[in-house]
């Protein structure tokens, strides 16, 4: 299982980091390692001083799939959640700056949280999904699935073109703009519309 995340898909945040709008899915991956375990908190790691939060909606691939049409792509998940990637900024900045790739500020152990519960997406609107994050009982991200740049099905059969999708597989959709630290004894919490389906405590 693998975990696909694509970046600068809302461009309120694109512009927030001051980076360029992309032309085709920007993707990176996590390992399995960067999945928090169930119910564990958040570590902020001794190796950054800034990790920021990007809640993000998640779709969970349920079928093999490789160079998949964008018609067909709409068949390759049929559920949805929330995710949280953790982000080193401070790291990926000084990536960044030296054009060096930036892995080690995304990719870290327990950098993914995944929300406890996933929706079928057959009782709800995913192309018109509010979504949102508290960082202590304070809205601090809001973002809408039709705000996008790239849908789930351009992403689908984009990434599919150069890795093979496999069941299991996670793609975390895009972050919205709102992005901030974190510190310890933050509580996030993560809902789609008004249901929450997310929490994580900051240590």
């Amino acid at each position: 299982m693998k975990i696909i995340c694509i970046g600068r898909n809302y461009l309120d945040h694109t512009i927030e980091l001051n980076n360029k709008v992309p032309k085709e899915p920007l993707f990176f991956l996590k390992p399995q390692t960067s999945i928090q375990p169930k119910n564990h908190p958040f570590f902020v790691p001794d190796f950054s001083n800034h990790i920021e939060y990007e809640v993000e909606i998640v779709i969970r691939i349920n079928k093999l799939g490789k160079h998949i049409e964008e018609k067909f792509a709409h068949r390759y998940f049929n559920e949805i959640g929330l995710g949280i990637d953790f982000t080193a900024r401070d790291i990926q900045n000084e990536c960044k700056k030296n054009g060096l790739p930036w892995e080690k500020a995304k990719s870290f152990d327990g950098s993914a949280k995944i929300s406890s519960k996933f929706i079928n997406k057959s009782i709800i609107d995913i192309f018109n999904l509010n979504f949102s994050l508290k960082k202590n009982n304070l809205t601090v991200q809001k973002g809408n699935s039709c705000d996008m740049i790239f849908n789930y099905d351009k992403i689908i059969s984009y990434v599919s073109k150069f890795c093979t999708l496999k069941i299991g597989d996670l793609i975390f959709t895009g972050t919205p703009a709102g992005v901030g630290k974190v510190n310890a004894g933050d509580i996030l919490e993560g809902y789609i519309f008004d249901e929450k389906v997310l929490k994580v405590s900051i240590k």
